[in-house]
């Protein structure tokens, strides 16, 4: 009895909590070893003492689902087309699969992030693999096989859909499946007070919105004829930024938006002055993103040093009937220089590289779009003039007229971001790489089919017209550290070129399939390069075959039968015969939180880090390890600023050919960079035919002291 109490009294060994155990990640072992076994034990030990305690129990399923529909958490309309027994078969199929989280950032990023709590916050009312039946029943809708095949993809890896999806499906008190859109402003007040409305409204729900101002007259144009009267593209800039500051999501975050303009707008380089760190408070831009649209003919005359003019939007929308967004100015340019009737000024080309190099020194700022690079390799009958925050979304829009009273005399097309990715590893490891592209093909087009932004008719109409939808990629990096390959290396940009042609074939196929099944295509189809069957001409006029012999024998031990010039042709007579379902099949996003969960690299970007250091909230810092790395592999993971621009080029060029949209390509550059090595790699990037770019970074030396000696993310 003695002992009894004794036992009861005595303290027990003090653990060390999961934060501490994340921490040692950082730091070598006395052998000089990354201790990877930390973090494992930081997982358990975050489950054991916080999650766990935490989480509501219930004794059925049943009895779990009727109360979270009951007391309002879950959507009845979500579970009503499913029977009892196939609810049951689903959540058990999640249960055999035993998920596990492989590191401790992704378990907390999807507990503090995704899963569901209760309303005071206090308790977990969802594991992970909840939480993926709750989104696999909503995309479903009503369909078990395809709930059970999104079930699979999700809890392997293969697949997971973009954060609002993953977040809001299932859930009563929800957001949007959705949370990226695109719209494009005309040169009328109408417009722009509908644009501002819309910010509004878009940034409340969550969404972060890019608005193309190319069409805006210049400061100083005329209005109703009278001259000096416009104030330019600026003056709207401001009052979007107030909009997103304004509507900050229940001051949970800033609203997050982006602004385009092209670069023979009259009011570019002022533009460009709102980012810079000494502009004047009247003009500086402190939270909207900035883009510039770059024609080829604007290289060619930095080239050539010859003069870069600059055409009032009035007037060329007054001469040729049609907004400056719409026209080619890389066809236009020598056409418009000499008539008179435009008015026109001049800036030095060299000079206007060097502009943009110098702020994005100063603030990763302005994204690039290549505009004729992006219109060449367009499928579809129109023009892309823009695209979005992250720089991957590429999809034709048209305008919306308006009457005096405000109301839609004709509601144009906008565009929303209808987003999920692969991951990469988990693909290549998977039985049928095709089923999988499909099964996430068909989930993505569920969130198009589901998404009703009412507040903004132009962004409906858009979305019911396209079905588009962007199939991304993460884990690129991870995959070939795993198997050996250097990122950037031959059978590295071998390996890329060869995976997305095969995912292009499938999302193709996937997208035929949908149109059989519906009997319907997305509008405008009949004009597009598929009906026509020209988007298949590379595929069908030569031979894919891996030219290197490790990215073959990859393929082959992944048992992936590479599509054949046969399969292409019998692709061909089936889309030109019954169409496809989705205007646009791929974009690839940068992937931020949906890769620790995953535990990707993001994108298809090298890794930064080989121990990723971040500051998450409350939580301080969190170590995350970068994907299949272990102390015998090291020598793969080399980061992103040591690889190089050229390197990554090199990987984002193998891609963008198969790609109908584009991709989110950031360039890193050494502390020891110049202005002239940003403009090498932009030129670099336009000629390897890369339609976009996202940010620069410069890597910037730490401090003396504010790192621990000889911690991992400093060793490299």
């Amino acid at each position: 009895m003695a002992t009894a109490e004794l036992n009861i009294t005595q303290p027990g060994p003090v653990l060390a909590d999961y934060h501490a155990l994340n921490a040692m990640l950082n730091l070598y072992d006395e052998n000089g070893n990354i201790q990877f076994d930390k973090d494992r034990q930081a997982v358990d030990r975050y489950f054991e003492q916080h999650v766990l305690p935490n989480t509501r129990q219930f004794p059925s399923l049943a009895a779990r689902l009727r109360y979270l529909v009951d007391e309002g958490y879950y959507e009845a309309e979500v579970l009503a087309p499913y029977s009892q027994d196939i609810l049951e078969a689903l959540f058990r199929q999640a249960d055999e699969r035993q998920f596990r989280f492989q590191t401790f950032m992704g378990a907390l990023k999807y507990y503090t992030s995704y899963t569901l709590k209760s309303f005071d916050g206090k308790q977990y009312l969802e594991r992970f693999e909840d939480r993926v039946c709750m989104v696999a029943l909503t995309l479903a809708a009503g369909d078990g096989a395809l709930a059970s095949r999104l079930v699979e993809e999700m809890l392997s890896g293969r697949f997971q859909p973009a954060t609002p999806t993953f977040l809001n499906c299932g859930k009563q008190q929800r957001g949007e499946y959705v949370s990226c859109f695109l719209l494009r402003i005309e040169d009328n007040m109408e417009s722009i007070g509908r644009s501002v409305n819309a910010a509004l409204q878009l940034s409340k729900r969550g969404g972060g919105v890019a608005f193309m101002l190319t069409n805006l007259r210049e400061a100083g144009a005329p209005i109703k004829r009278i001259e000096n009267q416009s104030s330019g593209v600026i003056p709207v800039m401001k009052m979007l930024e107030d909009a997103f500051s304004y509507a900050n999501q229940l001051g949970a975050r800033q609203g997050a938006g982006a602004v385009y303009l092209h670069a023979h707008h009259p009011d570019i380089m002022r533009f460009l002055d709102t980012k810079r760190e000494n502009a004047d408070e009247k003009i500086r831009i402190k939270t909207l993103s900035l883009g510039v649209v770059i024609p080829d003919v604007t290289f060619e005359l930095a080239r050539d040093n010859r003069p870069m003019y600059l055409f009032s939007p009035y007037d060329v929308e007054r001469i040729y009937g049609q907004p400056f967004s719409q026209l080619s100015i890389s066809e236009k340019y020598h056409e418009m220089v000499a008539d008179p009737r435009i008015r026109k000024t001049s800036i030095d080309a060299r000079q206007f590289f060097q502009t943009l190099a110098e702020i994005q020194f100063e603030s990763g700022y302005p994204y690039m779009v290549f505009e004729d690079t992006v219109n060449r390799a367009n499928p579809i009958a129109g023009r892309i003039n823009m695209s979005n925050l992250c720089s991957e979304i590429l999809q034709v829009n048209s305008a919306t007229e308006y009457h005096e009273d405000l109301s839609y005399r004709q509601v144009g097309h906008d565009i929303s971001c209808n987003l999920g990715s692969l991951n990469i590893a988990r693909a290549m490891d998977a039985p049928d790489l095709g089923n999988t592209v499909e099964t996430a093909v068909r989930a993505l087009t569920a969130v198009s089919d589901m998404s009703r932004i009412n507040s903004v008719p132009s962004i409906v109409k858009g979305n019911d017209a396209s079905h588009a939808i962007g199939l991304g990629q993460m884990n690129l990096h991870g995959y070939l550290a795993r198997e050996h390959i250097y990122y950037g290396s031959e059978e590295g940009v071998d390996f890329t070129n060869m995976y997305f042609y095969a995912v292009a074939y499938h999302a193709v196929r996937a997208s035929n399939r949908l149109a059989l099944e519906r009997g319907a295509t997305f509008e405008g189809f009949a004009n597009s390069r598929y009906a026509s069957g020209e988007y298949f001409q590379p595929y069908v006029e030569q031979l894919w075959q891996p030219v290197t012999e490790r990215v073959r024998a990859l393929f082959a031990k992944a048992g992936i039968a590479l599509p054949t010039r046969d399969d292409w042709l019998a692709l061909r007579a089936s889309v030109m015969a019954h169409g496809l379902y989705n205007q646009n099949l791929q974009a690839v996003p940068p992937t931020g939180s949906i890769s620790y969960i995953n535990h990707s690299t993001s994108s298809i970007h090298p890794i930064v880090s080989r121990i990723e250091i971040r500051k998450e909230g409350k939580t301080g810092r969190v170590y995350y390890p970068a994907p299949f790395m272990d102390n015998d592999n090291l020598q793969y993971y080399q980061d992103a600023y040591e690889i190089g621009p050229e390197k990554i080029i090199d990987t984002y060029a193998a891609a963008t050919r198969h790609v109908d949209q584009g991709l989110s390509l950031t360039l890193f550059f050494r502390d020891t960079a110049t202005t002239r090595d940003i403009n090498k790699a932009q030129i670099y990037a336009w000629k390897k035919g890369i339609k976009t770019l996202y940010y620069i970074r410069i890597r910037q030396l730490a401090l003396e002291g504010t790192e621990v000696a000889g911690c991992v993310s400093c060793a490299l």
